[in-house]
């Protein structure tokens, strides 16, 4: 997604159910060394796949976070929270929480619609 005007850049889609990270190393797809790449804590170890990446840190049982990880987590979540609008966008056409079954050109379709529709900041 571009942040500048919340267009939808790409699209990756899979058979059945497939967690995210694993479909974003199965698309192939390409990203520029120079483009910043915000997740979420799903994707541990993208920064071997590309270094220019930004996610938060995740607490564990014996090494709970720090106040200076919890803000910096904040603030990367809050950055990331344009991202969860477009999905929440894209989910009320329910095309990502039931199962697809018409053509694969239709889920570019309802992306273009959305990236139509989105008020532009």
């Amino acid at each position: 997604m571009n942040k500048a005007n919340r267009q939808i850049i790409c699209l990756a889609f899979g058979n059945g159910r497939r967690h995210d990270f694993r479909l974003f190393k199965e698309s192939g797809v390409r990203v520029h060394p120079s483009t910043r790449i915000e997740t979420d804590t799903g994707y541990q170890g993208i920064a071997k796949l590309h270094a220019n990446s930004v996610l938060p840190k995740k607490r564990s049982k014996k090494h709970p976070l720090t106040p200076e990880d919890k803000r910096r987590n904040r603030e990367i979540c809050s950055e990331r929270v344009l991202n969860e609008h477009v999905i929440g966008h894209l989910k009320r056409f329910k095309i990502l929480s039931d199962r697809y079954r018409n053509r694969r050109k239709r889920f570019s379709l309802i992306a273009g619609i959305c990236n139509f529709e989105l008020p532009v900041p």
